[in-house]
């Protein structure tokens, strides 16, 4: 029986790769004033220029769940072909869109009772998603069975690691992760937090840093600490509009770790809503997370 990998937006994989994977794509929305945005539209990657510009000009932006009628007609038109389905989504511990998709699926395993239908919490973010969704295909291609694929990602999703790190306190203060009086005083004095991922799929500073650089430094650092086999591996790569910084710490992990492939790509508006213009982010395979 043929399966069909389904994942939502947040996972910040380009639209050629999206094609590519022959995946399906829920669309997250963002907001600015009144106006709402769709974060991944299959004909047309989105204006990231436009979107980080308004982010600069600190434009009120928000964002939304993902809707429970999109991901039940997605769903519903897979299964309803004679499809079964695995389903990775967007870390719990960020946002409330796995669960209305678990929740989604929940109620069509009643209406197809003979279709296979699976999961997973990804507890990832950004392109740490996108990787992780990357693996997936990789393994559907080598004959990993639905059942099997699954086994393989609730194995795996917490060797999965993320390395942040952000340029504005800004965006962090106004999302609550950072005092007022913090993003003030690191602002003064250049002050950069890095950050992961945990196990909880929650967003955790690790450490406090002085200037851009030492940042990018940390995240190579932290990389060579816990990576499996780099040389073997494609490593992810996300940003907030500031390519320059994203190929800096490509090079440096090419030169220090000896790393198979570097991707780039932007981090979309929905996360970019959260993080800022800036945020630079760093994704493997590790020993843990």
């Amino acid at each position: 029986m043929e399966y069909v990998i389904v994942t939502d937006s947040s996972c910040n994989l380009s639209n050629k790769q999206i094609e590519d994977y022959k995946l399906e794509v829920i669309s997250l929305k963002y907001f600015s004033g009144e106006k709402s945005f769709e974060s991944y539209n299959k004909d047309a990657e989105p204006d990231y220029k436009a979107f980080y510009d308004m982010a600069r000009k600190k434009e009120p932006l928000s964002t939304t769940l993902a809707s429970p009628e999109l991901c039940y007609n997605t769903f519903d038109k897979i299964l309803s072909e004679g499809n079964d389905l695995i389903y990775i989504g967007f870390s719990s511990g960020l946002s409330g869109t796995y669960q209305v998709a678990h929740n989604t699926l929940d109620e069509l395993k009643e209406k197809y009772p003979d279709r296979k239908i699976y999961d997973v919490d990804s507890l990832a973010a950004s392109l740490g998603q996108g990787l992780l969704v990357h693996y997936a295909v990789q393994k559907k291609n080598e004959g990993l069975t639905i059942e099997e694929l699954y086994n393989w990602l609730m194995d795996n999703r917490l060797k999965l690691c993320h390395w942040f790190t952000v340029d504005d306190l800004f965006y962090l203060k106004r999302g609550g992760r950072v005092s007022g009086t913090a993003a003030v005083m690191g602002t003064v004095l250049s002050i950069k937090p890095v950050m992961h991922v945990d196990d909880n799929g929650k967003l955790i500073p690790k450490a406090k840093v002085i200037g851009r650089k030492r940042a990018i430094e940390t995240m190579v650092e932290k990389m060579k600490e816990t990576a499996i086999n780099p040389s073997e591996q494609t490593v992810f790569i996300s940003h907030g509009d500031c390519l320059e910084d994203a190929e800096y710490l490509a090079e440096s992990v090419k030169n220090t770790l000896n790393v198979k492939e570097v991707f780039i790509h932007y981090i979309e508006p929905v996360i970019g809503c959260h993080s800022g213009p800036g945020t630079l982010a760093l994704f493997f395979m590790g020993e843990h997370r």
